[in-house]
């Protein structure tokens, strides 16, 4: 029972780490949005995304508005987006989306996760190419026909569409990100979340050790408060 009860908390406090840095990210994007555009998301766009997306991940209301309040006063920073590219162990292309108000701490921070991963943080545009931006969108699929949703939506961008579990999985091009998000609006459609991408223009296998080390650098560079999101092309 002890170790059962044990393995339980663990887990537990696994989730719940998971959610507070979930909540950090969104907390970052909201921050953002509200510096470049204001803190009313009906003239912001990217700020209604950001709230969509904290929704999406259930943090809570006074959090998602304590976010937009801080981010309008005048003690709080501005945040800097920068991507960092770079090779994993086994040479595998990394990017590595990060928003800081520290950009020395972030790249010292990056370069060493890479070193000690037997990797190398890399110069702007040295495998960015690799990467296509792409827009997604996760909708909840309940009461959607796929086929018909698919014809209604091909005017305004729709690449792909496929089901995944209990949610509907589109894609559009990275151009094509607001027309999107307008149309699934105006169908009233629910919004999981929505953001934009970086997929691999090829992919690549490794087997049980490489991916083993590959997964205790994003590991790593997952948990760094400055770190946004992570791309790589392993399968």
């Amino acid at each position: 029972m002890g170790r059962a009860f044990e393995f339980r908390k663990a887990r537990k406090f696994k989730r719940w780490d998971k959610m507070s840095k979930a909540f950090t990210k969104i907390g970052k994007e909201i921050s953002i949005a509200v510096k470049q555009g204001g803190s009313d998301p009906k003239n912001n766009t990217r700020l209604k995304v950001a709230i969509q997306n904290a929704k999406g991940v259930n943090m809570p209301k006074d959090r998602i508005d304590s976010a937009i309040k801080k981010a309008t006063s005048k003690e709080m920073g501005d945040y800097q987006e920068i991507v960092y590219e770079g090779y994993g162990p086994h040479g595998v292309p990394i990017m590595v989306e990060c928003a800081t108000e520290n950009p020395n701490r972030t790249v010292a921070n990056l370069r060493m996760y890479f070193s000690r991963s037997k990797g190398e943080l890399g110069v702007s545009g040295s495998i960015g190419f690799m990467f296509e931006r792409k827009s997604i969108f996760r909708l909840v699929a309940e009461n959607i026909n796929i086929e018909e949703l698919e014809f209604e939506l091909i005017d305004f961008g729709l690449e792909n569409i496929e089901a995944d579990e209990n949610e509907l999985v589109i894609q559009t091009s990275f151009q094509d990100f607001g027309k999107m998000q307008k149309a699934l609006e105006e169908k009233n459609i629910n919004i999981v979340s929505s953001e934009v991408q970086r997929l691999p223009n090829v992919s690549k296998d490794l087997d049980e050790e490489q991916a083993n080390d590959l997964t205790d650098l994003l590991d790593k560079l997952e948990e760094d408060d400055d770190v946004q999101q992570v791309f790589h092309n392993v399968n």
